[in-house]
């Protein structure tokens, strides 16, 4: 018996040394890496604008965990979600951004979360950095009760506090942008408002309306398109006849940049936003980026384009590979650590997607409900005139 319980306490203490040995390991290690890298971004290209953004941007190793980990989350809510349409359980329409989100990721990190943000259909992303969460997102694209929009949105019609969505008509979300924006004027809040569209839209009459009036009334807003290179299947060379479209504001500046560098959008974001604050009105950035889905979920996406090239572009410009091999070059996290956040982020959205599809649909009783955001409880005509609903903030 004696001789058992010397074997135990001596196993107990290898382990114990063993575990603060562990620790002391990761404690060094922790203390060695880099706090902070300064690294050189692809120059932009200019539009009635003498100076640009800088050509190098400092990240701290907090942001860059904090980048990866968004983005990655960002990828992997979209390959779920591609799953789960597949399995019939979102249905209609479902506009994934995987492939694009160094052009969210990269937009937050130039603004604050007091700015405001409006933009197309594409928007689980935005949806994700304005604040909302993967179980909200993962909800509302299955139409269930706990969704960010109670499942009455879904993949289109996501919303935050400054976040407007997630509109579903081409381009409609550029002037509402404006509108914020001119709000943002009037109330002399130091805020801004982007209003984001896509290479499709460029193309559409409302939006160079709206860069008239935005620059008559020097209103404080970042038009953003986020040009993907295909609209809904065409590439931009078949379908514009300038396909610069960061001149397209003519007499508002513009800057051309890389949409798969997170670090290059943050940069360029943070310059633009000082030029609004400074008062001297719009200015208009191009994102050039690149979908990995088709336009939507009943788009392969194939058709238009090779498979070639989309791998190309993954293995080449991917924006989530792209930093973290800067971050493991730069000694500013381990291999060990990413995989670590990667673990954790697909348990994530395992636990999202299983919420998403057990959580109860909402009511018929909820259908007309927050028509209005604070108002006393009024009586909505149904499909029939003698069918009444109640609708309550």
């Amino acid at each position: 018996m004696q001789k058992m319980l010397t074997i135990i306490s001596n196993v107990l203490r290898g382990s114990a040394r063993r575990n603060a040995a562990s620790l002391v390991v990761a404690s060094r290690s922790y203390a060695d890496f880099t706090p902070e890298a300064t690294f050189d971004i692809k120059k932009v290209d200019l539009h009635r604008l003498e100076e640009g953004p800088p050509l190098t941007a400092t990240l701290t190793r907090e942001e860059g965990l904090k980048y990866y980990r968004t983005m990655q989350t960002i990828r992997r809510m979209e390959l779920k979600a591609d799953q789960l349409y597949k399995q019939k359980i979102i249905r209609g329409f479902c506009h994934l951004y995987d492939g694009q989100e160094a052009c969210a990721v990269g937009i937050e990190g130039g603004i604050t979360l007091s700015d405001h943000l409006i933009t197309a259909y594409r928007a689980h992303g935005y949806t994700l950095t304005r604040g909302g969460t993967v179980r909200e997102i993962m909800a509302e694209l299955t139409g269930r009760r706990g969704g960010i929009a109670k499942g009455k949105g879904g993949s289109m019609h996501m919303y935050t506090k400054n976040f407007y969505g997630g509109n579903g008509i081409v381009g409609a979300q550029v002037p509402l942008g404006a509108g914020v924006a001119l709000a943002c004027k009037y109330l002399g809040n130091d805020q801004l408002c982007v209003s984001l569209y896509g290479d499709g839209a460029a193309n559409q009459g409302q939006i160079f309306e709206t860069y008239n009036m935005s620059s008559l009334w020097k209103l404080p807003i970042i038009f953003i398109c986020e040009n993907n290179q295909y609209a809904m299947g065409t590439s931009v060379e078949r379908s514009a006849a300038s396909t610069e479209y960061y001149k397209r504001g003519d007499y508002i500046p513009g800057i051309r940049v890389d949409g798969m560098d997170v670090l290059c959008v943050r940069e360029a974001t943070k310059f633009a936003a000082a030029h609004c604050r400074s008062g001297k009105g719009p200015i208009l950035m191009e994102l050039q980026t690149y979908r990995y889905h088709g336009h939507s979920m009943s788009d392969p996406g194939v058709s238009y384009r090779t498979r070639e090239e989309i791998q190309e572009v993954r293995s080449k410009s991917d924006p989530i590979s792209m930093l973290k091999d800067r971050m493991l070059s730069n000694n500013m996290a381990s291999i060990e650590e990413l995989k670590e956040i990667d673990i954790a982020v697909r348990k994530e959205i395992e636990d999202a997607a299983q919420f998403a599809t057990t959580d109860p649909e909402p009511p018929l009783d909820d259908l007309c409900s927050h028509i209005f955001a604070n108002d006393q409880p009024f009586e909505v005509r149904g499909a029939t005139p003698w069918t009444k609903l109640t609708s309550t903030s």
